[in-house]
């Protein structure tokens, strides 16, 4: 990359970063589900895409999950809100389904992930805009044969998203009784045993080196990590203050809407080549 090319690129994930960071603050949805699809098309725009570019996006935004989660879940232990007793119950299938989740990443072509990540993101964006806080599902989180179905599904589907555990674990607790800002507190724990696992498979993974950007390692990008949790821990603390002296029920909607429509592209992008 010359210094033309460098210098916008930069801007653009530093910018890209901030974004993520206001948005995992201010929503308590993680970054991921911005980063993944603002990583494609960052690379694609510089001429990396490839049938594995997918790959490199979702590996890459889980690195950054390793670092914003484990600060968050420190953060919220802090204060008592984390319920160390759904981790340690359902961590084990929720490790078990991230690791299946890299080795089946591994092994799709990028259309074919872009089109879960599609199909799914308008399933989490439909959540945000429409969801409702009082629905309920249960009073008390599963044990037994759902909670080993629930908790391995949930490991697979944030790695193949490249997300933390936000997305899945916040309405999942809350659906099972779970106060909300205690969910939030203990899906970021969620994160750190889904991004942790799969970003060291991840690192392990074979791409040819014409289809990777400058400096990856397997199929993590080291600078624009190095960028972007730089932004992320900065700003998501100004999303949080910003959460605190307004209503986001209305934002959340937006922003459902918002994802829906990059979802929509991704599998417009997809399918038709």
């Amino acid at each position: 990359m010359d210094i033309s090319t460098l210098l916008p690129f930069i801007a653009l994930i530093v910018a890209i970063g901030a974004f993520a960071g206001i948005l995992a603050g201010l929503l308590g949805v993680g970054g991921g589900i911005v980063l993944v699809p603002a990583f494609f098309y960052t690379f694609a725009a510089l001429g990396y895409e490839s049938p594995q570019l997918m790959q490199i996006c979702l590996a890459t935004s889980l690195a950054t999950i390793i670092v914003t989660s484990i600060r968050s879940v420190l953060s919220h232990h802090k204060k008592g809100a984390v319920e160390w007793s759904i981790l340690k119950s359902f961590g084990p299938g929720i490790v078990a389904g991230a690791l299946i989740g890299v080795l089946v990443a591994s092994s799709l072509r990028s259309a074919t992930l872009q089109v879960i990540f599609g199909i799914v993101a308008i399933v989490i964006g439909l959540y945000l805009a429409f969801g409702n806080a009082s629905w309920r599902l249960g009073v008390a989180m599963p044990k037994g044969i759902m909670r080993a179905i629930i908790s391995p599904l949930i490991g697979f589907l944030s790695v193949l998203m490249g997300i933390g555990g936000g997305s899945f674990g916040v309405p999942t607790m809350t659906l099972y009784g779970v106060p909300i800002h205690r969910a939030v507190a203990t899906a970021a724990g969620f994160g750190a045993i889904i991004a942790i696992p799969s970003v060291i498979g991840f690192l392990f993974v074979n791409l040819p080196a014409e289809v990777t950007p400058p400096l990856t390692i397997g199929a993590v990008n080291i600078p624009v990590f190095l960028v972007v949790i730089s932004m992320t821990l900065l700003t998501a603390p100004l999303g949080a203050k910003i959460a605190h002296a307004m209503n986001p029920k209305p934002l959340k909607r937006v922003f459902g809407g918002f994802l829906i429509l990059v979802a929509l592209n991704m599998l417009r992008k997809a399918l038709m080549g």
